[in-house]
């Protein structure tokens, strides 16, 4: 390709509104742009890049025996009424009702429509099954952010395996969590595999790739000693033993006026610290009022809850549903003799004793609380969020908590959508069951994207070879000069024949802002074709990534380059 007659409009400004570094990349360097909020378009060189991860994708697919589909993108609303997701994927699904009147959605994902295709499935012969496909996707964000890291329309690869029994499930998942690994590798990616929640997919496991970088949403818990590392969604920690002392006979009513807060207490005479209080938190879980303890220092993630309870719907109480449910406004609120809700505790509070908390009466708190005598507590769970330097509950090194990216999850659904869809099959004593299903997603902008989070410097992007637009920019100093652009024309077609992706830049320009536009589409290689160098018969080979240049003589360049970019393609991105 010569630049000349390529669209790559290169900005010399950052987009206004950009925060992340691969948005303000991206726009700049020409790989994207913004048609309205969350909405963009792969400009040929983000097009490139993506059909290389895609193609990366397929054959990593194909090698675990994976079966390329072609669904719909939109899905009439009924299989996902008998799924139960029509409401709970809530205001992120994007709805529309068709000219007869039928509500139809622009699909998110697509369990419902392969879990239907393969109720046509008979036999336990035809198992196991690897279906998968690269296909648009839509959610209505309630806030777009960060470029093509967080978008309402957007490619993503989604597989589906299909089992006998859950042990095919398990291996299944590992052959999928090894593509995974070799995917992310070959893009140039460091990704971590993590515990995660299932969320609104459901099933018993599911594990995010993520990749570190300010720019993404998501936080994780890392121990950089045994290599546990779980999504604070799910990850759990280690937590020092504390010493209660005997505690007393009975709980003790105590006026605490004006007080509010965890912090209020603390500061409160007669009050406690914080790792003393208990924290009574109200929810409406499925339309139950349900109380939730927590040690006053320790925060919820309602994520752990949700799942823990197995909850379709949850959300905090409204001020008056406290009230009626407890008859004391927040600050005052306690578990203390209460009969009349479920109560759910966190596992840090299991046999403590000599606690404080709100005693359900305005003004008001209770000391010396005993929890396993004072409160009766209808289920333990790990509720509360982990935090930096705490143990890990694997070896007891010291956790990292650091923000990450989440580019790739793996699910394992169970039978949750099959049976749904009377996907079944008989086995080989002829009875029937349902198929086991597990559910992959990969997001190919969003992987795009996170490469440029971790490959990039002050002057643009840094791609790996395997996935950058064009392997090597021959940048031609002076094209007017006759016999320089002869010898860029020549390497140009030299290097083509010899199967090297080459980006021509012939744009009658000065040679500074070819450098400074060929270090900022990060194209990995870069061949300087000037007067001096072609009167000397010699041309400079820079490597994009440090700076590196060697001197060829122009006779012999062709093929050296080529060997080079033969040899580091064999090799790989080094993550």
């Amino acid at each position: 390709m010569r630049w000349s007659q390529a669209f790559i409009p290169t900005l010399r400004d950052d987009p206004a509104d950009a925060e992340a570094i691969s948005h303000k990349l991206l726009v700049r360097a020409g790989y994207i742009r913004q048609l309205s909020s969350g909405i963009y378009s792969l400009l040929p060189l983000g097009f490139r890049v993506c059909a290389k991860i895609t193609a990366i994708v397929r054959r990593e697919m194909e090698a675990i025996g994976g079966q390329e589909f072609r669904l719909p993108a939109i899905h009439p609303a009924e299989i996902w009424q008998r799924s139960g997701r029509w409401e709970g994927m809530g205001d992120e699904m994007f709805r529309l009702v068709d000219r007869r009147g039928a509500d139809m959605a622009l699909g998110m994902t697509h369990e419902e429509v392969f879990a239907t295709i393969a109720g046509e499935l008979r036999s336990y012969k035809q198992l196991p099954q690897i279906w998968y496909q690269i296909q648009t996707k839509f959610r209505d964000e309630p806030r777009p952010k960060s470029g093509v890291l967080r978008v309402r329309e957007f490619t993503m690869k989604d597989s589906y395996s299909l089992d006998v029994q859950r042990e095919g499930l398990d291996f299944a998942f590992q052959r999928h969590f090894e593509a995974y690994r070799k995917i992310f590798a070959r893009c140039g990616l460091d990704a971590i595999a993590v515990e995660a929640s299932s969320g609104s997919m459901g099933g018993s496991e599911s594990i995010e790739f993520m990749v570190g970088s300010d720019a993404g949403e998501d936080w994780i818990a890392v121990c950089r000693s045994c290599g546990y590392a779980g999504n604070i969604e799910k990850a759990s920690s280690g937590i020092a033993p504390v010493e209660d002392g005997p505690g007393q006979v009975a709980p003790e009513k105590f006026a605490t006026p004006g007080v509010r807060t965890i912090e209020d207490l603390v500061g409160f005479p007669g009050g406690a610290a914080a790792d003393r209080q208990i924290k009574t938190l109200v929810y409406i879980v499925d339309g139950e009022t349900v109380l939730v303890l927590l040690r006053g220092d320790h925060a919820l993630v309602e994520q752990k809850l949700a799942d823990g309870l197995g909850a379709g719907e949850l959300r905090p109480a409204t001020e008056d549903e406290i009230r009626g449910a407890l008859g004391a406004g927040a600050g005052s609120l306690g578990a203390v003799g209460v009969s009349n809700c479920r109560i759910v505790a966190d596992l840090a509070l299991h046999e403590r004793r000599n606690m404080t908390t709100g005693a359900n009466e305005d003004d008001h708190h209770v000391r010396g609380v005993d929890v396993a005598r004072d409160i009766a507590v209808a289920l333990w769970l790990d509720l509360r969020e982990v935090k930096a330097g705490e143990p890990c509950p694997m070896c007891d090194a010291p956790l990292v908590v650091e923000k990450t990216i989440e580019i790739g999850h793996i699910f394992k659904l169970g039978t949750k959508y099959s049976e749904v869809f009377d996907a079944n099959i008989l086995d080989e004593n002829g009875k029937s069951q349902t198929i086991v299903m597990g559910s992959y997603g990969i997001g190919i902008e969003r992987t795009m994207a996170a490469v440029v989070e971790r490959r990039n410097d002050s002057s643009g992007i840094q791609w790996p070879l395997s996935i950058a637009p064009f392997e090597v920019v021959i940048t031609v100093v002076k094209p007017k000069d006759v016999e320089t652009s002869e010898a860029g024309n020549a390497l140009y077609d030299a290097l083509v024949a010899e199967g090297v992706e080459v980006l021509l830049d012939d744009r009658d320009e000065r040679p500074g802002v070819k450098f400074k536009d060929a270090d900022l589409i990060g194209v990995p290689f870069r061949i300087t074709v000037g007067p001096k160098g072609i009167a000397q018969g010699e041309v400079d080979f820079i490597r994009r990534s440090n700076g590196e240049t060697q001197t060829m003589e122009l006779v012999k360049a062709a093929r050296r380059i080529a060997e080079t970019i033969f040899e580091e393609r064999s090799m790989g991105p080094q993550a």
